[in-house]
């Protein structure tokens, strides 16, 4: 296989990358026997946690029937292999006692295994929303790859990768709390409309307590974040704003220094004007001589 079509078949799934002339075989099978305590885990592999009652319900399938489908694994040294796809077959089929199993032997890269790994997984819909956005992180990140590359290479488009990219920047507790299923890719959405981790996170916790539905966090975001943008407005105006004792204290110590009774208004967004009133010219000379030397130091 080249490496154009290998491209192409990342696009259209796993199924197209297992190339029957990547396959190593032994005598007359595609499928050979393999020890298990030959074979090692994907450290890449996206799915980074295991429900262990399912495990103990597979491993009792597998006591009784085998493994029906075999998994897929690559050679990295004599006797040694890894796992592309099948880790939850291995668990259980370690759990259920078994010395061997049937699998496929192909050679892939890295960047391959775990994007076979991750289309596989998300075909089959055993990720959580953070294990996918982690590894599409991981994926853009350690293979130099735009949004628009990687939704080539998986078969996603480019909005559904950025909106699981947009989920990491969500407050660690509501991303362990999608990584476990309290809330789901409609909550997270409508917390991300909210600027401020800290609401994030308070409308999170009453997603929790509440129950919200997606469309009662999606109204009570837009009330959060309405309110406070009105907030810092209304900050930023009293914070620009003089009060009546600052504009008497700064009149009384403009006066002093130039020795005239100084005037000045100012409205509410802050533009406003300064009158130095003179009775002679000498007053005058008097004002600009210190204008002067004000500028001068």
């Amino acid at each position: 296989m080249n490496n154009k079509s290998k491209r192409n078949a990342l696009g259209r799934g796993l199924d197209s990358l297992i190339s029957m002339d990547d396959i190593q075989t032994s005598g007359s099978s595609a499928i050979n026997e393999i020890p298990i305590d030959q074979i090692e885990p994907n450290p890449e592999q996206p799915r980074t946690s295991f429900d262990e009652t399912a495990l103990e319900e597979l491993a009792m399938s597998i006591r009784e029937l085998g493994i029906i489908q075999p998994l897929t694994l690559r050679s990295i040294a004599p006797n040694a292999y890894q796992i592309i796809s099948g880790e939850r077959r291995f668990r259980a089929a370690k759990l259920a006692g078994l010395r061997s199993v049937p699998a496929y032997v192909r050679t892939a890269n890295d960047a391959e295994i775990t994007e076979m790994a991750l289309i596989e997984n998300i075909q089959r819909e055993d990720l959580n929303a953070i294990e996918i956005a982690l590894t599409f992180r991981k994926l853009i990140d350690q293979y130099h790859l735009t949004q628009e590359r990687l939704s080539e290479r998986i078969g996603k488009k480019r909005a559904t990768i950025a909106n699981f990219l947009r989920l990491l920047k969500l407050p660690a507790e509501v991303q362990l709390g999608l990584r476990d299923k309290a809330v789901d890719m409609g909550h997270a959405r409508a917390l991300l409309s909210i600027d401020k981790p800290s609401l994030q996170l308070k409308l999170y916790n009453e997603i929790l307590k509440k129950g919200l539905s997606v469309r009662q966090v999606e109204q009570l975001a837009k009330q959060y974040q309405a309110a406070d943008e009105q907030g810092s407005t209304n900050a930023q105006s009293r914070s620009n704003q003089l009060s009546a004792k600052d504009f008497e204290v700064l009149q009384k110590h403009l006066s002093a220094s130039f020795g005239v009774p100084v005037k000045f208004s100012c409205n509410t967004s802050g533009k406003g004007k300064i009158t130095f009133p003179f009775d002679s010219e000498d007053e005058l000379e008097k004002i600009i001589t210190i204008f002067d030397r004000l500028k001068n130091n």
